[in-house]
């Protein structure tokens, strides 16, 4: 229901026509089978109780009709669309298990190799007279992302998903209220960023990020985190699949293939990550991890 109303707020039902043949992309697609929150769909739910399920479809979505709104660029939209095509099954899982905890930025290498190997999107692009370049490239539209604390769509779209399926602490009044505020502004950088009317709904999206903050860094998601990413790299590390897999299937399809491998060690690992209980959990000793912190522009002033 939630999910439904907020794309409803962002006129999904009357989206861009140019937008429509892009969500047809084999990539793209594959994305409606890797869940938002990191494979966790899968764990225990004695941990884990999403109101909604949620994927990285639908996060890539979501941040094109934001970017769209905000900004009617083709380009920008399509490189919202696109920005997380390099998406691994368990997204952050993999960063855990490449040692990225600070900036979970380990896995994007694969975005440009995964949209010239898509030959429909290719086809789409040329259609419209669109390069690559132009879409791969995310970074470089500052709507779309944005370096912390500064809020871009990708960051304000992770807010309100996360706080409608794990925290559920959003209200379907404060969605259409963030939605309606928002606006774009130029920041201290001279850059175009997302930023707010009201600093009262401002303040609100700061606390909505703080505490999927703590969410982020309790014992129990670490402890979750950890282990779907030691049980993925021993199977990995045993052959049942390749590295390369995580990016070109889709999450059913190597949970399939959890269930049926025979190792004890794996089994061990696996039954424990889908019936674990929370008396059950250790806190792992992680170095950093990525901190969630957003300050918000009001009338070109960042509030704190």
């Amino acid at each position: 229901m939630y999910l439904n109303y907020y794309f409803k707020l962002l006129n999904y039902k009357k989206m861009p026509k140019f937008l429509e043949k892009y969500l047809k992309c084999p990539s793209l697609v594959r994305l409606k089978k890797v869940c938002y929150f990191c494979g966790m769909d899968y764990a225990s739910k004695n941990i884990y109780d999403f109101r909604e399920y949620i994927t990285r479809y639908d996060h890539s979505l979501s941040v094109a009709l934001l970017t769209y709104k905000l900004t009617k660029s083709k380009k920008a939209t399509l490189a919202g669309l696109f920005h997380d095509i390099a998406t691994p099954c368990f997204s952050h899982v993999i960063d855990y298990m490449n040692g990225d905890y600070a900036t979970q930025e380990s896995t994007e290498e694969y975005t440009e190799k995964i949209l010239k190997n898509d030959r429909y999107l290719n086809k789409c692009l040329k259609k419209d007279k669109i390069k690559i370049e132009d879409i791969s490239n995310f970074k470089k539209y500052t709507i779309v992302d944005n370096s912390r604390p500064k809020l871009c769509a990708d960051r304000l779209d992770g807010i309100i998903l996360t706080s409608i399926s794990w925290t559920k602490n959003i209200t379907l009044e404060e969605i259409k209220m963030i939605i309606n505020n928002i606006c774009v502004l130029q920041n201290e950088s001279m850059e175009k960023e997302i930023g707010f009317k009201s600093v009262d709904v401002a303040k609100r999206v700061i606390i909505l990020s703080e505490i999927i903050d703590q969410y982020c860094h309790s014992d129990e998601d670490n402890y979750m985190m950890q282990l779907l990413s030691k049980i993925t790299k021993y199977a990995i590390d045993k052959k049942f699949f390749t590295y390369d897999d995580l990016y070109f299937y889709d999450e059913e399809y190597i949970i399939n293939i959890f269930e049926k491998i025979k190792d004890a060690d794996f089994v061990e690992g696996f039954m424990k990550f889908k019936n674990i209980t929370r008396n059950e959990i250790e806190k792992e000793d992680i170095p950093f991890i990525k901190k969630r912190n957003i300050s918000p522009l009001v009338n070109g002033l960042r509030i704190k």
